[in-house]
């Protein structure tokens, strides 16, 4: 803002630039994240602030936040540094509104996760799993989790999470381990523990039952049977069947040709129409059909043509309506071997429907959960000794009780057709061809279940486990599905319908199964008697099986004998320990116990579980039934649940795919703070999107962050309280930005309240960028610059810079903690002061002036025009500065004179030329000429850009008839020959 002639012609020498405010600031404008943030954890770290903050902090209210454990297992990827950045915005927002909010990580290190990658470990040294004693076994497994728990911590720590890091809980920890001892036996002594024999979720390439949370869908082909039925010519009462379904089959349809030989029944619906259809003539084919002319049918009405197009059937009759109530059936194979001489009976069930396949739904008790109900609902036809067939081993082939099929694989374990269809599928297919049962086959690709681990397909098995029973009645009252219920219902869950979602899968939920058959976890630390199965029920013995645990881990339960544990009232002979391990969501679903009960820097229950929506059944649902059936009631006040990262394109990320993008790779690149400033700007309760392009979104918008932040530790340099104007000497304007730190603060503060980071994240930034930096800070750079500093407008500005400075970098600071930390440093230097020490502001709601925020608004409304006109005029390059122009503004409604006139506290064209930054201005009440400028959504204002009069300041660069009116600087105008007197006066 210095020139060395004047327009008026007048020469000068002098150089006003050192005349001139300007901000300073040692605050870089390349923040060099990737280098400097390690260095802003090294910091943190040596000065304990998150030790410092619990001492700072005692005496508030708790407010925790409970750590889902992730498993110890392999790098973090983008959706866990997600849910770790989530959490910490969540901790440190609420430790800023005042709180108490310690951070406690955990780990979860049992199970077959781990277990799966030492086998492989073992293997590859020519051993196998069998061969190594369970206790080195055990060795290796809780070697390989400690290792992982080293390497995620690290990076955990990376992403800016503050926590107590040199103290997390570990589910393998011996005291932890004791723990979720002691709270399964809890639900022992309730009487809720029990051996059944029911079909589950097995792997056979991993030998073990699992859970649903440890099922993932994946797409598959299978092949599709539709098979026949023979009816039996009388009903389940005795009488006669109609003599139209004399000779008829009941046709099924499935996609497991494999369950076949396990099949008890046929389910349908009492709500679906069935017809007997005859054949009248087959399609021609390259082979023979497996039907012909005469043949006769019971299907569905709604699924008819497409089992006719499926068979081959060119044409059929429909006889008559049938009635399936009563009917019995004979198995498909009965002719192959007396196995399967016995009745199917037809059954009705709820899950049937006409949408798909048949109408009938082929009922394998030992191989499907609805199947396994709809037998039980029916013990009139069950064999009394064994209800549900046993008829497939744990490597998921058929017992060699079974005729024909004794032996065959349904899954190939090994070898590179791992996971693929092994020999049983066929056995059956062809089996039934040979029985002429067969009415048609297919392939169809469909989501199947997968072991999350192995990536293989999984069955349903029947095998004998243990179950925590759902609906059985508690010591303390009611079942455990009855509290669980309860208990979501006085839960706030985040986002609202969550609780539908919870509430679903709890209410049509089987009982809990527990049992593994691995050798890495939690033993169920049960005695079972011999000879009756009755499950031993003492404290006494409880409370010593919990000590030896606690003294040497969950290894005492195999390493002791039973002596030790019984003690004198029973004797060891009579009794067989339990070796199956504990469900690992056990284990996690207990966490709350050991974590939170107990411990000084913690409280149960939580105020909050924070992880993604499949933990609806996984670690929200298993925490919830653990502390129902121990505690009556939910280990959380809140939980809120948060989507998957998905690719920029919306699929799923895969290394195959070479879509992945890593926290670590993003950190080295960018610094973490710009993957923090993408998780706070989504609507993380949804699924979210990653990519290069989409982060560089992030990236343009820290820039814009950071920049207002460095301007305001510029414009600040040197100011101190004795400098600050009070509110009553303030401008319109500056009282203006006030009011917006006003809604701010509600808007913030309600917002971390709510996890609505998004809110925060956009009302913080859109008041940086459109309100500071396009309006406020533009139109007082003049003032900033060139006003003398003890003037009221210049010290208003400074003094309403502070507090915006104050609560940003307040705000900011659970999202942005390590650029935050800097600017705050960079103003007020410290060896020990933190910005993660503050809390939250308190703003004066003094400040809080609605008719004016409205006001203003209509200024700024017409500013935008005015604005407008003069991007125009610098393109055109009819000027160059806005400050050439004085433009002409036409209004014709009255509320922009109002407004202004109200606001300006003065002449009213000067205040419009301060806020349109031009030298003059001039407010016309009338509409504009024709050629005037205007916008289309604004039809009430029009500008006429004219060129200011006078001459051009050589200080501040302003256009004024009165440049030279004081003689002492003749080249500028009289409010710049005041500030130039001062600054001479002061600099001697």
């Amino acid at each position: 803002m210095t020139d060395t002639t004047a327009d008026n012609g007048t020469e000068t020498t002098r150089d006003y630039r050192p005349t001139l405010f300007l901000p300073e600031t040692d605050f870089p404008m390349r923040a060099g994240l990737p280098k400097k943030e390690p260095e802003w954890l090294a910091r943190w770290e040596e000065l304990n602030v998150y030790e410092n903050l619990r001492a700072q902090s005692e005496g508030r209210e708790r407010w925790v936040l409970h750590d889902g454990p992730p498993y110890a297992n392999g790098h973090i990827h983008i959706g866990t540094g997600q849910n770790k950045i989530l959490k910490d915005i969540v901790v440190r927002s609420h430790q800023m509104l005042g709180f108490d909010a310690p951070y406690r990580p955990g780990w979860d290190c049992h199970g077959l996760p781990i277990e799966w990658k030492v086998e492989q470990n073992f293997r590859a040294k020519g051993k196998r799993k069998d061969d190594v004693p369970k206790k080195e076994f055990r060795a290796a497994c809780r070697e390989y989790a400690e290792e992982w728990v080293g390497v995620q911590r690290d990076e955990f720590k990376r992403l800016g999470v503050a926590g107590e890091w040199n103290d997390p809980y570990t589910t393998m920890a011996f005291s932890a381990e004791a723990a979720i001892v002691r709270e399964f036996l809890k639900f022992v002594e309730q009487g809720l523990v029990f051996s059944g024999s029911a079909p589950v979720m097995w792997s056979p390439v991993e030998q073990t039952a699992l859970a649903e949370a440890e099922v993932e869908y994946q797409d598959k082909t299978s092949s599709t049977i539709f098979v026949k039925f023979p009816v039996r010519g009388v009903r389940k009462d005795g009488s006669a069947v109609p003599k139209e379904c004399v000779g008829a089959h009941v046709v099924i349809w499935t996609t497991t040709p494999w369950t076949i030989p396990g099949n008890k029944a046929i389910c349908y619906s009492p709500d679906v129409r069935y017809g007997l259809y005859k054949i009248t003539a087959m399609k021609a084919t390259d082979f023979a059909p497996w039907s012909m002319p005469g043949d006769t049918l019971i299907v569905a009405d709604n699924l008819w043509e497409e089992t006719k197009e499926a068979a081959f059937i060119e044409r059929a009759d429909r006889i008559c309506n049938v009635d399936p109530s009563g009917l019995v059936c004979s198995h498909p194979l009965f002719e192959a071997d007396r196995f399967w001489n016995y009745p199917v009976p037809l059954l009705a069930g709820d899950h049937v429907t006409d949408e798909a396949g048949t109408g009938f739904v082929h009922t394998a008790p030992s191989h499907g959960a609805e199947d396994y109900v709809a037998w039980m609902e029916n013990p009139e036809w069950h064999d009394k000794q064994q209800p549900v067939p046993h008829m497939v081993g744990e490597d998921g082939s058929y017992y060699d009780h079974i005729p024909l099929f004794a032996g065959l694989h349904i899954i190939r374990l090994d070898g590179k057709k791992q996971g693929q269809d092994g020999p049983a599928n066929k056995a059956v297919m062809d089996q039934l061809i040979e029985q002429g049962k067969l009415l048609a086959r297919g392939r169809l690709e469909h989501s199947y279940p997968h072991s999350w681990r192995s990536k293989a397909p999984v069955i349903f098995r029947n095998t004998q486990q243990w179950f925590i029973a759902i609906d059985r009645p508690m010591k303390t009252g009611g079942t455990l599905r009855e509290a669980a219920l309860k208990a979501i219902g006085e839960t706030e869950w985040t986002p609202p319908q969550a609780e539908n979602r919870i509430r679903s899968m709890v209410e049509g939920r089987p009982d809990w199964l527990v049992s593994r058959q691995r050798a890495w976890g939690v033993p169920l630390t049960m005695f079972v008697e011999k000879g009756t199965g009755h499950v031993l029920n003492d404290h006494k013995v409880h409370e010593r099986i919990v000590r030896a645990v606690e003294e040497e881990g969950a290894d005492a339960w195999f390493e002791r004998p039973s002596e030790d544990f019984l003690g004198s009232d029973y004797k060891a002979d009579e009794w067989e320990k339990v070796t199956d391990i504990l469900d690992v969501w056990f284990d996690s679903g207990s966490t709350h116990a050991f974590s939170l009960e107990d411990r000084k820097s913690q409280k149960w229950p939580a105020d909050l579980y924070l992880e993604g929506s499949d933990q609806h059944r996984g670690w929200f649902q298993s925490s919830l039934l653990e502390s129902c059936g121990t505690r009556g009631r939910a280990p959380y006040n809140g939980v809120l649940t948060h989507g998957f990262v998905m690719a920029g394109d919306g699929r799923k990320m895969s290394k195959s795919l070479g879509n992945t993008l890593a926290p670590n790779e993003i950190a080295k690149k960018y610094g973490i703070e710009i993957m923090r400033l993408w998780v706070a700007a989504q609507e993380f309760t949804m699924d979210l999107r990653i990519s290069e392009e989409i982060l560089q979104t992030s990236v343009d918008a820290y820039r814009k962050l950071r920049n207002t932040m460095r301007y305001l530790l510029g414009a600040l340099d040197g100011f101190d309280d004795t400098e600050a104007l009070p509110y009553d000497r303030m401008p319109s304007l500056e009282r203006w930005v006030l009011h917006r730190l006003t809604e701010l603060d509600e808007v913030v503060k309600s917002g971390y309240e709510a996890y609505d980071f998004k809110k925060v994240y956009s009302a913080l930034f859109n008041f940086c960028v459109v309100d500071l930096s396009a309006f406020y800070l533009d139109v007082r750079k003049d003032s900033l610059y060139c006003d003398r500093p003890d003037s009221d407008r210049r010290r208003a500005c400074r003094t309403v810079m502070h507090e915006v400075f104050m609560r940003l970098t307040a705000w900011l600071a659970p999202i942005m903690p390590f650029t935050m930390e800097e600017a705050w440093l960079s103003r007020f230097p410290s060896e020990t002061d933190s910005v993660h020490y503050r809390t939250f502001p308190e703003t004066p709601e003094d400040w809080r002036d609605g008719a004016r925020a409205e006001r203003w608004q209509t200024i700024r409304r017409l500013r935008r025009v005015v604005t407008g006109a003069l991007e125009v005029e610098r393109r055109e390059k009819r000027i160059g500065s806005s400050l050439e122009a004085a433009p002409k503004v036409y209004v014709t409604d009255p509320a922009y004179r109002e407004a202004l006139g109200t606001e300006a506290g003065g002449d009213l064209d000067e205040f419009l030329a301060e806020i349109s930054i031009t030298s003059q201005a001039s407010l016309v009440d009338e509409a504009g000429p024709d050629s005037a400028f205007r916008i289309e959504d604004v039809n009430d204002i029009s500008v006429d850009p004219g060129k200011a009069d006078g001459s051009k300041c050589a200080r501040s660069w302003k256009y004024s008839p009165d440049v030279g009116s004081d003689p002492r600087y003749p080249d500028v105008t009289p409010r710049d020959a005041d500030a130039l007197a001062y600054w001479d006066k002061l600099n001697g």
